[in-house]
Order: structure tokens, then sequence, then C-alpha cells
């Protein structure tokens, strides 16, 4: 879009040597503030969305994709609605489940969720197994009243594998007043999910066992689904809804998970609002370098303007000069940005070694390295971010210099 007389021109005021030397160093300094800020940007995104990644895995690896239950009362046509959901082509999963809530004791006291699993099955739906640390699912036999706890509620509680525990559910109603209901298991197993929401507040009975804790006969809460699309899951848990007599309820993952995701996005968003500062100050200073690249050039702008250069034209050589600084600072923290990402762990390890600490301890973060998830669309978001606001600060130097009068320029030259 530019006429090549300005862009030639342009360029040359790229190339050539200043005769003040303050602003090549300013110059200088709003290439590297671009690329300083486009480089902390894309490697700081990388990391936040791979625990976000890391996160959403672990969590999905214990929840159903979606869910069918009953409205208000146990679900008692499960098996047949099991072997409605096998049949579907998009449905890899499907396994009945019972929740509700308990208060365990031992020595101590917490409040938890009890989650009723056929152990059979549960793999079909979730990963319960896979994070097994102590003990296994299988151990969780009918009438043998165990109980798997996360391994965080059972540090709360302090108990291990082997220890009873007093399982309290919802009172009874009795000729004597109102009985809690009450059960004490064996503790047979812990897991370790790292999420702190089921390592800290899920316990995992059997089946059965919880249809005779809780009193519900062969019913169960619901049926739960997992899916080789899970972002099909509301869909396909409708269809399953439909397709059984009476009412349902059908919630997915997202449903259930919504104030987490929407504070992982959030998070994202405020984090990448603020880095961009970073790049703000870069634009800041390619202003002040272009004010005074457009002060030395006086007389160059009024011999310009006696050629015959127009007004828009002289605009038009200081828009590419800084815009040209600006895409280079945005070239230089692109390749940057993907060169510290790619090589933040062993950076990581290196600084472990030189200065013999752990900067990401396993026990802390669940993760035996560095999570990165590098999204083409952050890079490409960053990279264009920077461009626009190069590209913005370069109107008001450049309309400074298109209103210099040739006479007063060269006054005193």
């Amino acid at each position: 879009m530019f006429k090549p007389i300005p862009a030639a021109i342009g360029l040359r005021y790229l190339r050539a040597k200043r005769r003040n030397g303050f602003i090549s160093f300013i110059s200088l300094a709003s290439i590297l503030g671009i690329a300083i800020g486009v480089t902390v940007l894309i490697t700081t995104l990388a990391v936040m969305s791979g625990f976000q990644r890391e996160i959403k895995d672990r969590m999905l690896g214990m929840v159903a994709h979606a869910t069918v239950s009953a409205a208000g009362e146990a679900m008692q046509g499960w098996p047949h609605a099991i072997e409605v959901a096998r049949k579907d082509p998009r449905v890899a999963g499907a396994a009945p489940f019972i929740d509700a809530q308990a208060l365990l004791r031992s020595s101590r006291q917490e409040p938890a969720a009890i989650r009723g699993v056929s152990p059979g099955d549960e793999s079909q739906v979730s990963e319960l197994a896979h994070w097994m640390v102590e003990g296994k699912l299988s151990d969780l036999q009918p009438g043998a009243f165990n109980i798997v706890l996360g391994k965080e509620l059972a540090t709360w509680l302090g108990v291990r594998v082997g220890d009873r525990i007093v399982v309290t559910t919802d009172f009874q109603v009795t000729p004597m007043g109102a009985v809690p209901q009450l059960k004490r298991f064996t503790v047979s197993g812990l897991f370790e999910a790292g999420y702190q929401d089921f390592d800290r507040r899920l316990a995992v009975v059997n089946l059965q066992d919880a249809q005779r804790l809780l009193r519900m006969g062969d019913g169960v809460t619901g049926v739960r689904l997992k899916l080789h699309d899970m972002d099909k899951a509301w869909e396909v848990a409708r269809d399953l809804a439909l397709q059984l007599p009476g009412y349902y309820q059908v919630s997915d993952w997202r449903m259930e998970n919504a104030n987490m995701f929407r504070a992982l996005k959030l998070e994202k968003t405020m984090i990448g609002i603020l880095l961009s500062l970073i790049i703000v100050m870069g634009s800041f200073n390619l202003v002040a370098s272009q004010v005074g690249l457009v002060t030395d050039k006086q007389a160059d702008i009024a011999i310009l303007r006696t050629l015959g250069l127009t007004p828009g034209g002289v605009m038009r050589v200081f828009m590419v000069q800084g815009t040209l600084i600006g895409v280079i600072g945005t070239l230089l923290g692109v390749v940057g940005g993907l060169l510290l990402t790619f090589n933040l762990e062993h950076i990581l390890r290196g600084l472990e070694r030189l200065f013999g600490v752990v900067l990401m301890p396993e026990d802390v973060y669940y993760v035996t390295g560095l999570p990165i998830d590098l999204q083409v669309s952050d890079v490409v978001m960053i990279a264009s971010t920077a461009l626009v606001m190069a590209f913005l600060a370069t109107i008001y130097p450049a309309w400074r210099a298109a209103r210099t009068a040739p006479a007063e320029a060269l006054r005193y030259e």
C-alpha cells in the first residue's frame, strides 16, 4: 500500500546511522522491548496451557464425559440403560454409579463424597484404577465393605490401608426418632489423582455395598458414559435419555466443572493482558524513538517536501520505518519464544542442578516434567497484537513529520 519512494526512504532511514546516538539506542530498546514481550507471552501462555491441559486430563480421567440419572429418585432400569448406551457407536463405555454425601470417622472425622462403583465396569468410564497407589480397585468386593480413599483424605483422617472407619450417611426415621445410618468399612486402598477435589473429598465403595448402606434396593443414582468424542457428550446423553422410559436428568463434563474451566480461562486471559504491558512499553519506546527521528530529520523532511513529496508521503516514510521496527521485534520475539518454549524444561533442569534446588516438586505439582502446550492460535494472536501496537505507535510521530513546514525547518540550516 506504500508508494515506492516513501518505502525506499523509510528503509534507508532504518539502515542509516543517526547523528543522534540516543535515538538509535531508543530504537534498539524498542525492538528489544517488543521482542522480550512477545517471547515472554508465548512461553508463559504455552506453560499455562500445558498446566490447564494437565488439570483437564486428570479431572476427566476421574469423571464421566456424561451422566444420565433419574430425576429425584433411584434409577431402577439402569441395566437396560447401559445396554442401550453400549449399542451406540459414539459410546466407548458405560457404568452405573451411586453418589452420596457422608461423614467419615476414625480418630478424626471428615466430610466426603461417597461413590459406589462396579469395579469391573469402572475402567470403562474412568482411570481410577490407574491412579491407585496402594491396594487395588478389584478389592472392592460385594459384601466385604471395603473402601478406597483419596490419599489426602486418608491423611486428614489419619488412617492407612487396613484401618477401619465409620461411614455416616443420612438419618433414618424410626420409632425411637431420627437415627443416623452407620456402617464400618475397611480401608483397602488409596488413590492419588493429582486433583485436590478428588484426593481430598472422594471415597469409593462397591456398588452393592453403597446400595445396602443407602437402602436403595437395586437402584443406582445413574449411568456414567465415556465417549469417543467428549465434545458430543450432551448430545449423546440426551439421545440416551430419550430412548429410556420416564424422565431423566442429563449432564456433561462441561456442566459439572463449569466453574473450574471458567476460572482457568480467566486466569490465562488476565496473565496474558498483564504481560502484554511489556509490549506496550516497547511501543512507547517506539513512539519516543520516532519522535526523536522526526526531530533529527527536519531538514530532510523539508527538502523532500520542496521536491514534491506530499504530507501523506512523509507520513508513509516514517510509518514504514516504525512498522519495520515492530516487524523485526515481533519476528525476533516469535523465534525467541519458540526456542525458549521448546527448551524450557532443559533450562529448568539446568537451573535445578546449578542451584541445588527443586523448582517443581512432584509432590506439589503432581507432574514429573514441565507441561507445555504451544498453541498456534496463541502465537498468531500475540504476534498480531504486537504488530498492531507497533503500527499504532508510528501514527503520531508520522503525523508530526507531515505537519513540518519546509521554510521553518530550513531557516537554521
